[in-house]
């Protein structure tokens, strides 16, 4: 199985390099998103990839971005990533973990949406009795699932910082009232569809994160990736049970070896053992096998 650690193509203009994927312009319409093998834990990127972690998170991607389109469209184009590149072994860097997209303007929020209490919200809620500033009854238990799903939007940090929960109202003093309600409403539906289905599949989306952009003419679009292990928390449901934080389908493993080895959170990570990269990788392939069939 290929490794991509970086992307290096030289055919396309450059533009930036985030936690995960690497960005370049293909002309003033389009770009190309490549997804690599990096991954990120406690926002530092660190330094050994995920075997074939960036291909899973294209195919998971293109069956959501597909399956989702009625419910708002998205910035795939239906281009082949290999065609906007010159060569064999730039076409290898982009082959099954490739974007061709539209050229959108990205809204400076992130769109959480919480279905279970877990995680931060679990925190915030023992503090506070609320989940982002929103009201939750008493007595809930950790991991339990919400009377009804929460948006809980965040704003965009750097690679290396942390976002910040935001609340709707001050999503909409960045976006306007009526851009953070139609982002809301979609971020919500969304999320209905597609728990719905993974729990057809046996998978519980406790949360997960939606990105959005707008057009030239301010139509909204889904864009960035959409419903995978690095963007959601997915739990096998035969696990599942209220009052524990279930094993999740995601980088938990590289989460938890961290927490043990004794580091301080703060660049640079250490190295991962062979092991625990091995066992990400597989419950990264095994979610998308559940969700995709594939």
């Amino acid at each position: 199985m290929s490794v991509l650690h970086e992307s290096n193509l030289t055919s396309l203009k450059f533009l930036h390099r985030g936690k995960v994927r690497d960005l370049y312009e293909v002309d003033a319409d389009h770009l190309l998103i490549v997804q690599t093998d990096r991954l990120s834990a406690f926002d530092v990127i660190l330094p050994d990839p995920i075997p074939g972690k960036g291909e899973v998170l294209t195919a998971v991607s293109n069956f959501w971005f597909n399956k989702l389109a009625h419910v708002i469209p998205n910035h795939l184009t239906g281009i082949a990533p290999e065609s906007v590149v010159k060569g064999a072994e730039e076409q290898a860097q982009v082959r099954g973990r490739a974007f061709v997209t539209k050229k959108l303007k990205p809204l400076p929020i992130e769109s959480i949406v919480r279905g279970y209490l877990v995680g931060s919200g679990w925190k915030d809620y023992q503090k506070t009795g609320a989940v982002c500033g929103i009201a939750l009854p008493a007595g809930l238990r950790e991991a339990e699932k919400l009377p009804q799903p929460l948006f809980t939007p965040s704003t965009k940090a750097a690679v290396g910082d942390h976002d910040e929960n935001i609340s709707f109202a001050q999503a909409a003093e960045l976006l306007g009232e009526a851009r953070a309600k139609e982002v809301r409403d979609a971020t919500l539906a969304l999320y209905t569809e597609a728990a719905n289905y993974a729990a057809s599949k046996g998978i519980i989306i406790a949360d997960t994160k939606f990105e959005f952009g707008v057009d030239t003419a301010g139509k909204l679009y889904l864009i960035d990736e959409a419903l995978t292990p690095d963007s959601s928390r997915f739990w096998p449901a035969d696990q599942y049970s209220v009052g524990c934080n279930p094993p999740s389908f995601d980088k938990q493993f590289v989460r938890d070896w961290l927490e043990s080895s004794g580091w301080n959170k703060q660049p640079p990570a250490p190295h991962i053992p062979q092991e625990v990269l091995q066992k990400t990788a597989d419950k990264y392939h095994e979610a998308a096998q559940r969700l995709t069939g594939a």
